[in-house]
This record gives C-alpha cells, structure tokens and sequence, in this order.
C-alpha cells in the first residue's frame, strides 16, 4: 500500500479524517459551536502527521463546515443556511405588512441591517445599461450589510434613478416600512417582475473581511433588476452573498 493511504479504504489518509469528521458533523455526533478533535487528538488517533490532520480540517473549512478560532482550534459551523425563496420574497403581501424582503424570509432569526452609505452617485456603464439611463446619469445608492445575529450574511448596494428618488423616503438611511419598494408602489410604480443572474466565485479581499469569511469560501454575487409592471427599470441591486450561509430556492413554471 502506497505511504500516506489508509490500509483498510485505500483512501488518503486526510480524506479518511475528513469523511469520518464530516460525517459525525452532518449526522449531528458534533454539533454546530461544538469544538473539533484537536490536532494532537487526530494525529493520535489516526497515526496521522501534523500535516495530514491540516489537509482534513483544510477540507473541511473550505466546504464550510469548520471555522477555525486562533489559538483555540476549529469549530462546528453554526445555525444552517438561509433558505432564500425567490418565488415569495418579493410578494406584495410582505410589503403591505410593512417587511421589506430580507426581514420577511428572516422572520425565524435575528435580522439587522446596518446602512453604510445612502447618497448620490453617478452611474456606471454597467448599472446605466441596466437602468436603461446613460452612463455617468446621476443616481441614488443605497450601501448595506445584512446580519443574522452577529454574522454578516450579504452586502448590497441598490442604484435608484435619482429622477424616481428624489423628495421620498428612498434617499433617507430608513426608508420607511416595507422598504425602497413599498416607496416606489406609492408613487404609482407598480412592480411587475424581477430579473436575477446569479454567479458563484471567490470574494475579493474586501469582500472577505466585510462578511467575515473564512479562507477557502466563496460568494454568490447576485445583481437583481426590478422592473415596473410597464417593463421599466426601477432599481439594480448588486448583492454579495456568504455561499455557505444560503440555498437559494426557485419556482419555476413549465408551460
């Protein structure tokens, strides 16, 4: 047998500590806050090198299921993700009841949003494209993170034009009940439809350190386009999502 394979699965010997970790993880033998085996532990029970039990738990942080505290080991990763569902998150009936759409699809948590910048801006090639303006037309933005608790979950940044935005609650940092939408049905902008492209990659460095990732774990970078039920452009909003702190869930027709 090859040096570094485990006898019995012929597997390597880090992937044998991280498939039996994983599955005391998934099947509830160590809960979510619970700390891991300590690398002493694994390398004593596993005949394992210092550098084998690091290539396990590197496995395992960078699928999410592990964070790693310094000086302290690694830990099971907390509450499961947030199921976001697309079909309902937009409904009209959370806006009448004063929710905007991250607070309606957190109602079992602990949601907050914390407003980094609301102001004017000049738009860029891509955000007017989509805003059917043209390029540099004066817009409002709208900068946030959102939290579960005390763990970021996304940041967003919305674009408004600033002809739609002007003299409302948009360009307050809280605009009011049912948020920037509830806003724009006031003045008569009647959503109709929502566009979303979605596209998973790894955050840039800023990215990271704002949502508090751990090393190895990507994003979802998400820009939504909401449109008026005449097919105009009402917002972009550019997101950024934890992708291990997410499902995202579909409904879609089939005629």
């Amino acid at each position: 047998m090859a040096r570094g394979l485990d006898p019995l699965s012929g597997l390597p010997v880090y992937r044998q500590i991280a498939d039996d970790l994983r599955a005391r993880i998934t099947s509830g033998g160590l809960r979510p806050g619970e700390r891991v085996p300590s690398e002493n532990r694994l390398m004593e029970d596993y005949g394992a090198a210092r550098q084998t039990v690091r290539q396990a738990l590197a496995m395992l942080k960078a699928e999410g299921l592990v964070y790693a505290e310094r000086g302290r080991g690694a830990f099971v990763r907390g509450r499961p993700p947030v199921r976001r569902l697309g079909f309902d998150r937009f409904a009209r009936r959370h806006r009448k009841e004063g929710k905007a759409a991250y607070l309606a699809e957190m109602e079992d948590r602990q949601p907050s949003v914390q407003v980094l910048y609301v102001g004017p801006d000049v738009a860029s090639p891509e955000v007017a494209e989509r805003l059917r303006l043209e390029p540099g037309t004066k817009v409002l933005r709208r900068f946030r993170r959102y939290f579960d608790a005390d763990q970021p979950m996304e940041i967003a940044t919305s674009y408004v034009p600033w002809s739609l935005a002007e003299g409302t609650a948009m360009v307050e940092e809280n605009p009011g009940p049912g948020g920037i939408y509830a806003r724009m049905e006031e003045l008569g902008r009647n959503l109709g439809r929502f566009t979303e492209d979605v596209q998973a990659r790894m955050p840039t460095p800023e990215e990271a350190r704002a949502l508090a990732l751990p090393t190895g774990t990507p994003v979802l970078h998400l820009v939504r386009v909401a449109f008026d039920t005449e097919d105009r452009p009402l917002e972009v909003c550019d997101t950024i999502m934890a992708a291990d702190r997410y499902v995202l869930n579909y409904e879609l027709p089939a005629y």
